[in-house]
């Protein structure tokens, strides 16, 4: 079997307030080509198909559009729920849908259920969160090692009594795995990451939620997001992975995906930017640019747009004038919602820490918090056994 491994489309995402459903729709366009080119049987997306759990209407309709030429093209298609698509929704009319070629994901009770593509046995797995997950499937711990660890067993009973090749989808933070900037962070609460181990016994693992197309093992890899949604990602090489599995045996090749707009980095002094002949390739790119001039130059996002007209974001680092003062949102980026509880905590105190007590409290309230904001949302969740019937 040939498939295609994709994920995190992240349907109507913005890059900096700038929509993004134009370069996805041209990625479509070359995952449908590339399809009929490679003459690939299935396509799997692993999760965060949609950005929110509430997409608006032009992102539904361009999913629809890409399933259906997809299925079109000869290919099975396969979507999983991420942490960012809402599992009813994303769910809705499975059932139906799966008899035209488009097999959805989202329920506990489609785990250890597979779609059979030829005869390669492909198990999709919901993100599954710990503390929704843990108890249907009677993890043995609350994290996303244990939920993942359940999971699979239910995967390895299939196995079992089905032998022939086997590929296993599943969103989730895997050891080892780089991040970027535009990843919502799933390990939050004192939950690890999830160890490569988790899935042994398969013959291939099609990861979601990293952005970076990487490779844990031979057989574990991050398809990666298609398109960038952080500068973080400027030295990405974005696409997928076709992968070929057969009686042991799988190979794997990149394809690169069409780069509407590269990313560029910049920084130095404002005249030497401007003059620069060795940026000339920026003046077609999205651009961040660090400006070290010793002041600061007035109008200087005006005067930067006239040479690199897409620059996005503007930052100063003055060079020989000591360190800048970072901003509020700079410092408290790389601290989860705890530690800045926390902070604020010692600030209003007068410099006197949060104990151990305290702590625990605050990270206990910040997790209870970040989980009804995803209930309220229907964000991230999975449809549970009792409901799952529609959505298998």
């Amino acid at each position: 079997m040939r498939l295609i491994h994709t994920s995190d489309w992240h349907l109507g995402r913005s890059f900096h307030q700038v929509g993004l459903l134009g370069a996805q729709a041209r990625f479509v366009d070359h995952l449908v080509e590339t399809v009929r080119a490679e003459r690939v049987d299935a396509v799997l997306v692993s999760g965060d198909v949609y950005d929110r759990a509430m997409p608006a209407p032009d992102t539904v309709a361009l999913l629809s559009e890409a399933v259906t030429r997809l299925i079109d093209a000869g290919a099975t298609v396969v979507l999983s729920s991420g942490n960012h698509d809402s599992a009813i929704r994303l769910g809705f009319a499975s059932d139906l849908l799966e008899r035209a070629g488009l097999h959805i994901r989202s329920s506990l009770s489609s785990i250890g259920r597979p779609v059979m593509v030829g005869g390669v046995a492909v198990h999709a797995l919901p993100y599954l969160e710990p503390s929704v997950a843990g108890e249907p499937l009677g993890a043995a711990e609350g994290t996303h090692a244990g939920v993942l660890g359940a999971a699979m067993g239910r995967v390895r009973a299939d196995l079992a009594v089905r032998p022939g090749p086997s590929v296993v989808m599943s969103h989730a933070f895997v050891s080892g795995g780089a991040a970027s900037e535009s990843e919502r962070d799933i390990t939050v609460g004192g939950v690890a990451a999830v160890p490569p181990g988790v899935f042994d016994g398969v013959d291939y693992v099609a990861l979601g939620h990293l952005h970076g197309r990487q490779r844990i093992s031979d057989t574990v890899r991050y398809s990666g997001s298609p398109v960038a949604m952080s500068f973080s990602e400027a030295h990405h090489t974005k696409g997928s992975w076709l992968v070929e599995v057969g009686a042991g045996e799988v190979r794997c090749a990149p394809v690169e995906a069409p780069v509407d707009r590269p990313l560029a980095l910049l920084r130095g002094d404002l005249s030497a930017l401007l003059d620069d002949p060795a940026h000339r390739d920026a003046e077609q790119a999205w651009c961040q640019v660090t400006l070290t001039d010793a002041v600061r130059p007035p109008g200087a996002m005006e005067t930067l747009r006239r040479r690199f007209p897409h620059t996005l974001v503007l930052q100063f680092d003055p060079e020989g004038a000591g360190r800048a003062p970072r901003s509020y949102a700079a410092r408290v980026a790389q601290r989860s919602e705890a530690e800045v509880c926390c902070d604020f905590l010692a600030h209003v105190r007068g410099g006197a820490a949060a104990s151990g007590p305290e702590q625990e409290l605050l990270a206990l309230a910040a997790e209870r918090s970040r989980l009804s904001r995803a209930e309220h949302d229907d964000e991230g969740t999975v449809v549970g056994e009792a409901r799952a019937v529609g959505a298998a």
